[in-house]
């Protein structure tokens, strides 16, 4: 997991927010999340093969991710790295294939980019799904 730094060029015009490094010849597909509410957590999600790289478009978002130790029976004591992305920052985080998310809206109106290095013809089969209470054990980053 990692990282990858934006920035934004602001002059009389407005302003252009960038991720220059953001590397998405790798990149598929994209969809956007926008939570109900601030109360809902979506997840917990894992993907076995795919990665997915997260931008905060508006507001923010808390995203708490796992590496997953056995796909068929995983532990549940795993840490848990909690992570706080808000628009302001620019950052776009990569999570690798391996991990799971889970997510949730910090301030109303919130919206969450989300991209994924396969079709959406593959997400059948690299989908593992755990309760959002599954995962117990947290770490701040």
């Amino acid at each position: 997991m990692n990282i990858i730094k934006g920035g934004i060029a602001q002059d009389q015009r407005g302003h252009i927010r960038f991720v220059n490094d953001f590397d998405m010849s790798l990149v598929k597909r994209f969809y956007i999340i926008k939570n109900a509410d601030t109360a809902l957590i979506r997840g917990w999600r894992a993907h076995r093969i795919e990665d997915r790289w997260f931008y905060v478009l508006a507001g923010g978002f808390s995203l708490d991710v796992v590496e997953i130790d056995d796909w068929e029976n995983a532990s549940t004591g795993l840490t848990v790295k909690k992570i706080s992305l808000v628009s302001e920052e620019m950052n776009v985080i990569h999570v690798p294939a391996g991990y799971g998310t889970a997510f949730q809206a910090t301030m109303p109106e919130s919206e969450l980019l989300v991209f994924a290095n396969y079709g959406i013809e593959h997400a059948a089969n690299d989908d593992y799904t755990w309760p959002i209470d599954y995962f117990t054990k947290r770490e701040s980053l």
